[in-house]
C-alpha cells in the first residue's frame, strides 16, 4: 500500500503498480515516452519520492496540463507498465461507465480520483509550506 504524506496527513492510492501505471500512462501518452521530458516536477521528483516544498507550485501546474491532455484519450489507452506494454490492469477492459477518458481513470482503492487526490496533496503541502513524500505502509 503506497500513498502520499505531507507532514502528518495521509493520502491512500492503493498498490504501486496503480501508481506506476499513472507514471507509464503520462510517460506513453504526454512524453513521447520519454519520461520526464515535459513534467519533470510530477515525472522525475515525485517518482522519485519526493517533491520539494519549493517546486510544489510548479507541480501544480502541471498536474493541471497532465489532467487537460490526459481527456483527451480514451480508456483503453492506459499503459498499465511502460516497460511491459502488454501488462494490463488487474480487472482488465472492464471499466466503469464513469470512466470516459485517461483524466478519470485512475481510482484509487478508496474509490477516489488520484488526480484530485494528488491535486489535494499538492494543495496541502504548499498550505503547510512542506514537502509531499510518497510513502509505503
Amino acid at each position: 500500500m503506497v500513498g502520499f504524506k505531507v507532514e502528518y496527513y495521509w493520502y491512500q492510492i492503493g498498490s504501486g503498480d496503480f501508481l506506476y501505471a499513472f507514471f507509464s500512462t503520462i510517460a506513453s501518452n504526454l512524453e513521447n515516452r520519454i519520461w520526464g521530458n515535459r513534467f519533470p516536477t510530477i515525472m522525475t521528483q515525485l517518482y522519485q519520492g519526493k517533491i520539494d516544498n519549493a517546486s510544489i507550485a510548479k507541480a501544480l501546474e502541471e498536474l493541471k496540463i497532465i489532467k487537460k491532455e490526459l481527456k483527451q484519450f480514451s480508456p483503453d489507452e492506459i499503459v498499465w507498465d511502460l516497460d511491459d506494454p502488454s501488462k494490463q490492469p488487474p480487472w482488465g477492459k472492464n471499466n466503469s461507465s464513469e470512466i470516459t477518458d485517461l483524466s478519470n481513470y485512475f481510482i484509487t482503492n478508496e474509490g477516489k480520483d488520484f488526480i484530485i487526490l494528488l491535486f489535494n496533496a499538492l494543495d496541502k503541502a504548499m498550505e503547510l509550506n512542506t514537502d509531499l513524500r510518497i510513502k509505503s505502509m
